[in-house]
């Protein structure tokens, strides 16, 4: 058994109850990432064992359930936490890097608000694959070590049938949300939101100076993850408070997708009835988000509350700019361009514009465009060609088309999980079939390099577009 520390547990007692998962009448592993269990430092095959399955289902000593509060939907909860979920602690990993353990599915926990506590299989499996995916894509992501059936059926969240229950084993730098600490500050004060914030700090930002350099550096890092989904045509769905971390990484997909056809009004949730979390809103609602946290900290960064909100605001004035700034960076990747980052969102938002007028499949567009064939997309060609021509412009001097479609490729994922391709294999693992999300764990696991035997996962599919996930994680 590795060495699990519980210092969270230990530093901040009050933002966590000790708890214990139920014990699975069968667990049996559906799916383990060997990759992620060695930079851990954790023998796969001891993970398969008799002692690596006590870890992977919860029963070891130590365990948490862990408080939080948040805003949902844009309203104040001001009470969520773990419902159906334990930390199992923190392992230092190869590298020497402190990494969360944390079970989803693991049973009613005191936080529980309705239900049995237990997750479905396809809904643990889709957070597999697309933690699996961003991390491949070089997004900062928790990531699933392993995901496990655990014997039992369990009422059907949609549909008539029951369905298999699951574990997923999730690994993070850390579970801390902006919900964490609006939940320090509402119910417990300054003192333990103080302690919160030091926390954080010493675990995420050790340059970072305070409460205040803790929302910058928070601000920062959620600016730069945005960009990275937005280029990826990446749609997070249910973009709460409490699913905004303060580590900067991507967390809780459950009712996400990933566009076909490009559109900023994209919504592929079944709660988000009212489009608040579309594809485009997603960096608006992140300076919300982080204005909410923002009000969180006020009353650790400054005692005058007047003075506090200056300094806070100033601060998160500057989150616009740096999104665009990583957001224009990351284009001029994904469009093989050199330029004035001004001219690069420039030619960008023009092609946004165009694909969707024209309706053009977003991770589509990119790989024609790598291959020199994009013209064919269009319905009607001549706004590309005046498009492609002032792409020709910022190639850069000395780049020849060819290596501009060659870069174009090495920045632009060939394998995404496309909405139809996924459904279709969690719905085959529903009825016992694991073949097909395996292949597909596969291949975004190595996302830019074609493969023979998945070309039919490059594609979009038919009926993507109508395409609704529901939060079933």
């Amino acid at each position: 058994m590795p060495e699990i520390h519980q210092t969270y547990a230990a530093e901040l007692p009050e933002l966590s109850t000790p708890w214990r998962a139920d014990v699975p009448p069968r667990p049996e592993l559906v799916w383990l990432d060997e990759e992620l269990a060695r930079e851990l430092g954790l023998d796969p095959e001891w993970l398969r064992g008799e002692d690596g399955m006590a870890l992977l289902t919860g029963q070891i000593e130590g365990t948490v359930a862990q408080a939080y509060a948040g805003h949902q939907f844009g309203t104040a909860n001001p009470q969520l936490g773990d419902g159906r979920a334990v930390l199992l602690g923190e392992i230092v990993d190869a590298r020497g890097k402190r990494r969360d353990l944390h079970l989803k599915g693991a049973g009613r926990t005191p936080f529980a608000r309705g239900g049995d506590g237990k997750a479905p299989l396809g809904p643990m499996l889709r957070e597999a694959v697309i933690g699996r995916w961003l991390h491949a894509c070089g997004v900062p992501t928790t990531r699933a070590l392993a995901v496990l059936t655990t014997g039992e059926r369990i009422a059907p969240r949609q549909g008539v049938t029951d369905e298999p229950g699951a574990l997923l084993v999730r690994v993070a730098a850390s579970h801390l949300r902006v919900g964490t600490v609006e939940y320090a500050s509402w119910h417990l004060g300054p003192e333990v939101t103080g302690r919160l914030v030091d926390h954080a700090i010493a675990r995420h930002h050790p340059s970072a100076d305070g409460p205040l350099g803790l929302l910058q550096a928070v601000s920062e890092a959620q600016a730069e993850l945005v960009a990275q989904w937005m280029l990826l045509g990446f749609v997070h769905g249910v973009m709460n408070t409490d699913n905004m971390a303060l580590s900067g990484e991507g967390i809780d997909y459950g009712p996400c997708a990933v566009l076909d056809v490009h559109r900023r009004g994209a919504v592929f949730s079944s709660i988000d009835r009212g489009g608040r979390y579309a594809y485009g809103n997603q960096p608006g609602i992140a300076l919300w988000n982080l204005s909410r946290f923002a009000e969180a900290l006020l009353p650790v960064i400054d005692e005058e509350p007047n003075t506090a909100v200056t300094r806070a605001t100033a601060v998160l004035e500057r989150f616009e700019s740096r999104y665009l700034d990583a957001y224009a960076d990351g284009l001029a990747a994904k469009l093989g361009v050199r330029g004035e980052r001004g001219e690069v969102r420039e030619l960008g938002e023009e092609l946004f514009t165009l694909l969707e007028e024209q309706r053009v499949d977003h991770t589509g567009f990119f790989q024609e465009l790598g291959g020199g064939t994009a013209a064919g997309l269009f319905a009607e060609p001549a706004p590309f060609e005046d498009w492609w021509r002032r792409w020709e412009a910022l190639r850069g001097d000395g780049v020849s088309a060819d290596e501009a479609r060659a870069a174009v490729c090495r920045a632009n994922p060939l394998y995404v999980p496309r909405n139809v391709h996924l459904e279709a294999a969690l719905r085959a693992a529903h009825l016992g079939d694991t073949a097909p999300v395996l292949r597909t764990l596969d291949a975004v696991g190595s996302p830019f390099e074609r493969r023979e035997g998945l070309e039919d996962l490059e594609g979009p599919g038919d009926g993507g577009d109508a395409f609704m996930t529901f939060c079933g994680t």
